[in-house]
């Protein structure tokens, strides 16, 4: 990637003021290679992270399906229950095929943490990318080398699990996002639509950047009100067009409908009941509660099961309406690492990574959650809705299903990219109170 392009210097601005291009300002050579030294770092850290966990066993979690059904992927059997071979979509396709290449043999384990390390760095460039487009490339080097070392990038990379990917496939549709609002080329909005839906296609709640971003396009067009109705129908059509295969084959397959997974109904059962609302699991998502669920039918079809839990849990929550205010306010908490630590450590712990590098995950968020907020105030606000747009999604998604880490992992690319401003900035001011004179940037 070239850095010879003029040069966002967002380091020669006030808190309050807005980055203006200005060419020549930084050296796009010294900038390229401190750029690649960063992620170079990424993948050293990646590579040892991955080392020590190469010999792991998967634990009872979701890395089983994801693993199980990449292997059948592979072998030709399609998408099926992990160990039946009736038909199923707990999760989007898109991670199972992507390890599919990954699965082959005996023990495919450690070749598919291979897969998900791989897209952490592809992850980690993509950042790098992102920032560029928004602030210039001295950010662009402080958010690779922010995303080398935090924890809740790294901790996912070499799990078989769907957050490594889903950072990755949203990073890139931001990323044409980002492009579409500086050169108002289609194209660009045409790929960010689809690959949102592509990001639906690993977690789901990444979907919910359709709407917000179709929003922002029908906004900053609202001048000429049929135009950007136009393109913002266009930015969803493309998503559309990405889900619509995954969704026809399902409606082809289930007994009742199916459009994108049958995990809607154990999410929801899972932080609507009592161990959500009133045990040591309020504001989560308890598995107890889906182990013990009471409607439990011995081999239930996964979409009749789906129907039922999700029915279910929105009776349990009308039910018990009056404690859905103090649910939601411990589900936002703990989407801010605020609230029940040990718990969200504890669930960390039991989806394989380390309970020192969750812990180290808390305290950087809280760091850099405090550095992006100075970040998104700097950003100029043709680009600040880009960071936001992950933020409103999972904000959504926490207030609808519950507060967690793997919830909050959309977000975690802009937060990256906010934090890197702000630390750009000061570090900037640093340097021209050392040094005063005008080419001292």
């Amino acid at each position: 990637m070239s850095y010879s392009a003029p040069v966002v210097e967002v380091s020669a601005l006030s808190p309050t003021d807005h980055p203006v291009v200005t060419p020549g300002t930084a050296d796009p050579g010294a900038s390229s290679r401190s750029f690649w030294i960063a992620v170079s770092v990424a993948v050293v850290v990646r590579v040892v992270y991955l080392a020590s966990k190469w010999t792991d066993p998967l634990l009872v979690n979701d890395s089983l399906y994801y693993s199980r059904q990449a292997s059948k992927v592979a072998a030709g059997l399609g998408f099926q229950e992990p160990f039946t071979d009736r038909p199923g979509a707990e999760h989007g396709p898109l991670t199972a095929l992507l390890l599919a290449p990954f699965s082959r043999g005996d023990d495919p384990v450690r070749w598919q943490r291979l897969g998900t390390m791989l897209a952490g760095v592809g992850a980690v460039v993509v950042i790098g990318f992102l920032a560029r487009r928004i602030a210039g490339p001295r950010v662009a080097v402080v958010a690779v080398g922010i995303a080398a070392l935090y924890p809740n990038l790294w901790m996912n990379d070499g799990l078989v699990m769907s957050e490594s990917i889903g950072c990755l496939v949203l990073g890139l549709a931001l990323l044409c996002f980002a492009r579409w609002i500086d050169d108002g080329s289609g194209l660009d909005l045409l790929a960010a639509g689809a690959l949102l839906g592509l990001a639906g296609l690993a977690r789901s709640e990444m979907l919910l950047a359709l709407p917000v971003l179709a929003v922002v396009v029908a906004w900053r067009g609202r001048a000429d009100r049929g135009r950007a109705v136009g393109r913002a129908a266009a930015l969803v059509l493309a998503g559309i067009v990405v889900l619509a295969p995954w969704t026809v084959y399902n409606l082809s397959r289930f007994e009742r409908p199916v459009l994108l997974t049958t995990n809607d109904g154990t999410t929801l059962l899972g932080a609507n009941c009592d161990d959500a609302y009133r045990g040591s699991a309020v504001g989560g998502w308890s598995l107890f509660c889906v182990l013990d669920d009471p409607g439990a039918v011995p081999d239930e079809e996964a979409s009749v099961r789906s129907a039922r839990q999700r029915d279910a849990a929105v009776r349990y929550a009308i039910d018990n309406a009056a404690r859905v205010p103090v649910v939601v306010v411990a589900r936002v908490a703990r989407g801010l690492d605020l609230y029940a630590l040990d718990n969200m450590i504890h669930q960390d712990v039991g989806e394989e990574r380390p309970r020192w590098a969750a812990w180290a995950g808390i305290v950087s968020f809280w760091v850099l959650a405090c550095c992006a907020v100075a970040g998104f105030r700097r950003c100029r606000p043709e680009a600040r809705v880009v960071l936001w747009a992950p933020v409103v999604v999972v904000a959504a998604a926490t207030v609808l299903f519950y507060g967690g880490h793997r919830i909050r992992s959309s977000a975690e690319p802009g937060i990256v990219v906010a934090a890197a401003i702000a630390i750009e900035g000061w570090w900037a001011r640093r340097r021209r109170a050392a040094d005063p004179t005008p080419n001292s940037a």
